[in-house]
């Protein structure tokens, strides 16, 4: 039986289990003590001192995120003593922080600024020397600067415990301290996979996307220029929290009319290209089980996951499948397939998708098309450089009316959407798979065992006799420990499905900012997943293979899945030298 301890909070009677901390007790007795570098379970080190609190009977102010509490402690969160300690230690941070709050990305939604405002804090207090200023753009993700971190750590707590991918540490000492890469390296000269699960904790600007704003708005301003935008599964569950909407919200139809009103030719939807991928990654799997190909097979769609096996695990880059992402086989469809079929040059095409992911960014650089050279993809924009694109245009997406996506690229099945949580994908392969390994219309569509945010899900698949052994990872430390079960010869299966980001791509890099110690990802994901599966419950068609669309696609340009001409233009060749 666990064992607990009594203790007051301000003089409220919490019990706690032992071991529990008195910022755990806090939040238990539904008091806030504020934070700034805590992140629960990966960065608990008691740096920023501004959860510091009073105890009774011990002298000094202690951290709450590392206190441990003991029977019988009375702790008080905001006496006068503790409010003006707080204050003077943001008014610390803030004499070595630029104060260029109005052209920020995170003002307003920075929890540094927030604090700031609500203790009262003199911006000016503390005056002196700066730190040297360290701005980093080389990645096409991801924009440093070290003038707005405050040393926190919770990026690094991320890379290091989340993703296991380890590139941000502290250089230097004292005063010069600075958050970066080894050596002072940029993070385009490291193994950063563009996850972007540091922008999702920084609590300031420090850590951002890079924007392609600018870039989409020149576009659209072009006459010359034929502009085709398209939306990834997750950003319809996303969005409108942006727009301060409960976190979860399915705003399908506002996105395909907000994207019109922005002024794009032609609005189509990434899941039909969800579908599109389902049918050449299905036929590869079963091609490999039959016969005796390399296996397990493994998952291509999520860039982060693809540049973490390419730079960390080289030797295992046949395993890959060679199926283009959802992303990049709409680009190609688009530049190939609708431009003929409409008789527009594909130099002219400009395509832009909205992703929860910044990997995106760099996988649109990564990859060329088939005609001449020309990209894919031209501009990805993240779902919270889409939201500041709205704001900036005047559009109120909250008033906005439901329209449907444009026809023929923008019709999908439920198999599509639920590329956005965690072992979708794998459940919308097996839907495919099934059918064509037994020959029959299967009524069971739903793979239940691999559905849910945990992070590694194993299953054994029957399918007509045939056993699938399947495991569905997110999480880039959760896809390290696949990768050596699988190494080791621990574990034997025959598809494995990665996503980088934990929960999937609803838990994506580019996906809306929450404070993760008030909203968890976990919560985040749950209810942005839930909302992916109630979307797939109520279309008609659930299975990849059965969307007309993508019928008349083949019928009429790829011939079938895994033809000489779909391998050239929805197929890669993975180089290992192009991604380390």
């Amino acid at each position: 039986m666990e064992n607990l301890i009594k203790l007051k909070i301000d003089g409220i009677a919490v019990e706690v289990p032992q071991g529990s901390t008195i910022l755990d007790a806090a939040q238990k007795a539904n008091i806030t003590i504020p934070t700034l570098c805590f992140l629960k379970k990966i960065n608990a080190i008691g740096a920023c001192r501004i959860c510091l609190v009073e105890v009774k009977n011990i002298r000094p102010l202690v951290a709450a995120c590392v206190y441990p509490a003991s029977e019988g402690m009375e702790v008080f969160t905001h006496t006068a003593r503790v409010n003006q300690t707080r204050k003077m230690n943001l008014e610390l941070i803030l004499s070595t922080h630029v104060k260029n709050c109005l052209s920020c990305e995170r003002s307003t939604s920075c929890e540094l600024q927030k604090l700031c405002l609500e203790y009262g804090c003199d911006e000016n207090r503390f005056g002196g020397a700066m730190p040297e200023k360290f701005i980093d753009n080389s990645s096409p993700a991801l924009a440093r600067n070290s003038l707005k971190c405050i040393l926190c750590k919770r990026c690094k707590a991320a890379c290091y415990e989340t993703q296991a991918v380890k590139v941000i540490n502290v250089n230097r000492r004292g005063f010069e301290s600075y958050l970066g890469c080894a050596y002072g390296s940029k993070i385009n000269d490291t193994a950063c996979v563009g996850c972007g699960q540091c922008t999702l904790v920084c609590p300031t600007g420090a850590l951002m996307e890079k924007s392609d704003i600018d870039k989409v708005l020149n576009a659209m301003a072009n006459p010359e220029l034929v502009t085709v935008v398209a939306p990834a599964p997750s950003v319809r569950v996303g969005i409108a929290e942006e727009f301060g909407e409960p976190v979860g919200t399915n705003a399908e139809g506002r996105l395909a009319t907000s994207l019109r009103m922005l002024g794009f030719k032609h609005v189509f939807d990434i899941d039909f290209a969800a579908d599109l991928t389902i049918m050449e990654e299905a036929n590869e799997l079963v091609e490999r089980i039959k016969n005796k190909g390399v296996l397990p097979m493994m998952t291509s769609c999520s860039p982060g996951w693809v540049n973490y096996l390419t730079a960390y695990y080289p030797e295992m880059i046949p395993h890959l499948s060679s199926a283009k992402s959802p992303q990049q086989m709409f680009g190609a469809t688009v530049k190939t397939y609708w431009a003929e079929k409409n008789k527009i040059d594909p130099k002219k095409i400009f395509v832009v998708t909205i992703m929860p992911c910044t990997a995106k960014k760099i996988e649109m650089l990564k990859h060329k098309d088939v005609n001449e050279g020309i990209q894919d993809i031209d501009a990805v924009l993240t779902v919270r450089e889409y939201a500041r694109l709205l704001k900036r245009q005047g559009i109120n997406f909250n008033k906005l009316a439901d329209s449907k996506f444009d026809d023929p690229l923008g019709v999908s099945t439920g198999a599509g959407v639920i590329f956005g949580a965690t072992g979708g994908v794998m459940e919308a392969a097996l839907r495919t798979a099934a059918d064509t390994l037994t020959g029959q219309s299967l009524k069971e569509v739903d793979y239940k065992e691999v559905r849910g945010i945990k992070g590694i899900k194993e299953a054994t698949v029957d399918i007509n006799g045939i056993k699938i052994n399947v495991c569905a990872a997110s999480g880039l430390a959760n896809a390290k420990r696949v990768l050596e079960s699988v190494k080791s010869g621990e574990k034997q299966y025959h598809f494995i499905e990665i996503m980088a980001c934990p929960g999937g791509c609803v838990n994506g890099g580019g996906m809306p900012l929450h404070n993760p110690n008030e909203i968890s990802f976990e919560m985040r994901a749950e209810a942005r997943a839930k909302a992916i599966y109630q979307e797939d419950e109520r279309k008609t068609i659930r299975k990849s293979h059965e969307n007309p669309t993508i019928k008349m696609l083949y019928q009429e340009y790829f011939e079938k899945p895994g033809s000489h001409k779909a391998h050239h233009v929805l197929h890669n060749t993975f180089d290992p030298r192009k991604y380390i």
